[in-house]
């Protein structure tokens, strides 16, 4: 046997177009039905360029605050899971189609979970999107972040719904999240 080379680590995709996309995969809730938004935006990499490969997955509370515990969110079948997946298209734009999260907690602001897969990461990213509401000033999570990068973590509404851009790096980086190591 040959002594072998160790080979660089793996990173994420880019096999998003092929593997991991599904038929309704964006949509939480179908379009026109009460209550249905969208939830859009372009992932941009480092130098403000649209990432055309990327893969956005979304986590969220129904109307209530509550977060759904159903399982098999590929096979919806009309139930509200709260949990959704867009590939991004070649100009790196993502949409999801749902419904806007009521707050989990008393004195919280309501937000969708966001993680982003990409070419050249080595693992996921995770941030939120808050809602523009009021009750972002008394945020818990919010007020531990420093003014000036509150701002990236919250959606803009426009004619299309909700617009939450997701900058990978660069002056407008989002603020990402982390999180303890899974076992």
């Amino acid at each position: 046997m040959p002594d072998l080379e160790p080979t660089p680590g793996q990173t994420v995709g880019p096999f998003f177009g092929f593997a991991l996309p599904y038929p309704g995969d964006s949509r939480l809730v179908p379009p026109g039905s009460a209550g249905a938004i969208r939830l859009h935006g372009t992932v941009y990499d480092g130098a403000g360029g649209p990432i055309p490969d990327a893969l956005v997955e979304i986590r969220q509370a129904d109307a209530s605050g509550v977060v759904p515990r159903v399982e098999g969110s590929i096979a919806r079948d009309g139930v509200f899971t709260g949990w959704g997946r867009a590939a991004t298209d070649p100009g790196g734009r993502y949409v999801f189609t749902t419904i806007e999260p009521g707050p989990e907690r008393d004195g919280e602001a309501a937000f969708f979970a966001v993680t982003v897969f990409a070419r050249g990461l080595l693992d996921r990213l995770s941030t939120r999107a808050y809602l523009p509401s009021p009750a972002l000033d008394a945020d818990p999570f919010l007020a531990g972040l420093p003014e000036d990068r509150r701002a990236t973590l919250v959606a803009v509404r426009d004619d299309g719904g909700l617009r939450f851009d997701i900058h990978l790096q660069g002056d407008e980086e989002t603020v990402f999240l982390s999180y303890p190591p899974r076992s």
